[in-house]
């Protein structure tokens, strides 16, 4: 991954036409980039290989703020990038694609997460239930302790 960052520490406006390209062609690249590596991450979620998908974060950070930062360039441009309809409205139509590829990762992820904590949840109750005290109550029926009184689990998120 030999993506660089296109701009300094402080953000810069543009003030050329051929800077606004330079920064848009970078930005293009980088959203290439972040949508090839976010359609890998969900196959990867999709097929349960979640340890492999982790691995896939440092460089999803990274691309990740190299878009921010080329966005951030633009939008301190706006008055010049104005100038530019032609090129604004394919920068545009750009995003709108790569947010709806965004929200398909998205979605999977939440569910990869709503199904894991299920998971937990209902490991939990079973480990609080085998774990109460069996007692009886003044009828003589079998009654159980209200859940305040069982221990918590703890899970370790070493892989």
């Amino acid at each position: 991954m030999g993506l660089r960052p296109t701009v300094k520490p402080l953000i810069d406006p543009i003030t050329s036409h051929e800077e606004a390209f330079a920064v848009v062609a970078h930005l293009n690249e980088v959203m290439d980039a972040l949508l090839k590596l976010i359609e890998q991450e969900t196959a990867l979620v999709r097929a349960s290989r979640l340890n492999e998908a982790a691995q896939l974060e440092p460089a999803k950070a990274q691309l990740a703020q190299l878009y921010v930062t080329d966005v951030a360039r633009l939008k301190a441009s706006s008055s010049f990038l104005d100038a530019q309809p032609k090129l604004l409205a394919d920068l545009k139509q750009r995003h709108v694609a790569f947010h709806a590829n965004l929200q398909v990762n998205l979605a999977v992820l939440a569910t990869a997460h709503a199904v894991a904590e299920g998971i937990v949840r209902g490991v939990s109750a079973e480990i609080t239930q085998k774990a109460r005290p069996q007692v009886y109550g003044a009828s003589g029926r079998s009654a159980s302790i209200a859940p305040r009184h069982s221990q918590p689990i703890a899970m370790s998120r070493v892989l």
